[in-house]
């Protein structure tokens, strides 16, 4: 019975399955006709679940390497022809007729998934399970709130353990911070371009949004005092590092500018630095600057799995209960078996190299998208999971162009939701997110995005 050797490859399990059955099927150790062991047996010898197991043998099936017969079994078909080099000109794999998403930021999945199957089957033999199949004290438990600490720490900023909070994901934070920190009615501000979530949450809350006018480093404080002076707000969120959608990143002396008017008119600061750790070179959080009245707010989503919807708020002491009651309001508590997978690959180390591979995979990515659309005019960094796209004045808006890519099975983000003040700007622009499946499959996705953008607007209406 076919055992494949998964050590020489990487990726995800399935991948890496269907990538040694290639191997052996073109080096002749499996030959036409051969029949390959079944979903279960297959599961068993490798020790994953047949699951896993089918969707190998579906993406074998999309090379051409394999073909399933009802009542039968899969069968080899024949060894494959040899692999054209990757580039511009490459054939699109089989498997990418598929939708491809790049309108939501996060991780590249299969960086992710061996590390976190490897945390899940120690968790699963851990005596520490046990502990956390029961509820946890508010604010969550103070094992995994020092963990959250530490990851903070990691950022740069000073974290006390005791002033964390765990949050089930980012976006939870947000909502906790800002029903905390304002009454309805109230404004809050924000970048005049800024990621929808923001904006959701402000006007689920009965709160009301204005943005702050921006330029290459983001919030621009002179526009900042002035809105200050003329409407008081309630709290200013500001995303300083790798700002999404534009990626810009606030230098130390705009954060200090920032700090100071908020002080100066004693408004809070939520310091959304869920981007800190894909900063080219380090920077201190804002927060650091004012940290008498600022809510940090980061997570694991971006940086480690996307899936492990865990966040931490780090705030000052007057204001933790405030927040912690907010938790327990709006979802009891974070689970504590995701904290305790956060907290394992915090602890161990794992965390950090995990975020580190994201970064240098990215680090590919915006090589690979400067070389194919350089020839258009974005905003990126060297290690930013997206770009900001401005289309040719041949296009009218970023949301038609997202229309028509989306016919093209490519999803993307049009500029006009990302603006705060429901005005013409980002009108022209679309983000586009580069951490989505393989480097060979993503580049075709952009060569792809290339052609689409270079056609005018009036061919497709």
């Amino acid at each position: 019975m076919w055992s494949p050797d998964l050590d020489k490859f990487e990726g995800a399990i399935y991948t890496r399955i269907a990538d040694a059955l290639e191997s052996d099927i073109r080096a002749e150790r499996l030959l036409p006709g051969t029949r390959l062991p079944t979903l279960k047996e297959l599961a068993a010898t490798v020790g994953v679940t047949p699951g896993t197991v089918n969707r190998a043998y579906e993406l074998a099936q999309r090379r051409g390497l394999v073909e399933g017969e009802v009542g039968r079994g899969t069968f080899v078909l024949g060894k494959p022809a040899p692999k054209e080099p990757s580039g511009a000109g490459a054939p699109f794999p089989a498997e990418t007729n598929d939708i491809i998403d790049l309108s939501i930021v996060k991780p590249n999945l299969e960086i992710q998934e061996p590390y976190v199957r490897a945390t899940l089957s120690e968790l699963a033999q851990s005596k520490t399970l046990t502990d956390m199949l029961d509820y946890t004290p508010d604010g969550g438990h103070p094992l995994h709130r020092q963990a959250g600490a530490s990851w903070i720490q990691q950022g740069g900023f000073p974290a006390n353990a005791e002033q964390v909070i765990l949050t089930a994901g980012a976006q939870h934070g947000l909502w906790v911070a800002v029903n905390a920190l304002s009454n309805p009615g109230d404004l809050v501000l924000c970048e005049s371009l800024c990621y929808p979530g923001v904006a959701s949450v402000i006007h689920s809350l009965g709160r009301r949004i204005a943005g702050v006018h921006m330029d290459a480093e983001g919030m621009r404080p002179d526009h900042l005092r002035e809105l200050c002076q003329r409407e008081r707000p309630a709290l200013v969120i500001c995303i300083a590092t790798c700002q999404n959608p534009t990626t810009a990143i606030m230098s130390v002396g705009r954060r200090k500018e920032v700090a100071q008017i908020a002080r100066d008119f004693d408004i809070a600061l939520l310091d959304d630095d869920l981007y800190g750790f894909l900063a080219p070179s380090s920077v201190p959080p804002l927060a650091t600057f004012a940290p008498e009245r600022t809510v940090y707010l980061t997570s694991l989503s971006k940086s480690v799995a996307s899936t492990i919807r865990l966040g931490y708020m780090h705030c000052p002491p007057e204001w933790l209960p405030r927040m912690t009651s907010n938790v327990r309001t709006s979802i009891w508590m974070v689970s504590p078996l995701a904290a305790q997978i956060a907290t394992t690959l915090i602890s161990s180390g794992t965390a950090t190299v995990m975020a580190g591979k994201q970064r240098e995979e990215a680090r590919h990515r915006q090589a690979m998208a400067r070389e194919i659309l350089g020839q258009h005019e974005f905003l990126s960094q060297p290690t930013a999971f997206h770009i900001w796209l401005k289309l040719p004045p041949r296009w009218s808006s970023g949301e038609h162009f997202s229309a028509l890519a989306r016919s093209h099975r490519l999803l993307i983000a049009g500029g006009d939701s990302f603006a705060v003040n429901r005005d013409d700007e980002g009108r022209q622009h679309v983000r586009i997110t580069l951490m989505a499946s393989t480097r060979e499959r993503m580049r075709f996705v952009l060569s792809k995005l290339a052609g689409l953008i270079d056609t005018p607007e009036s061919v497709w209406l």
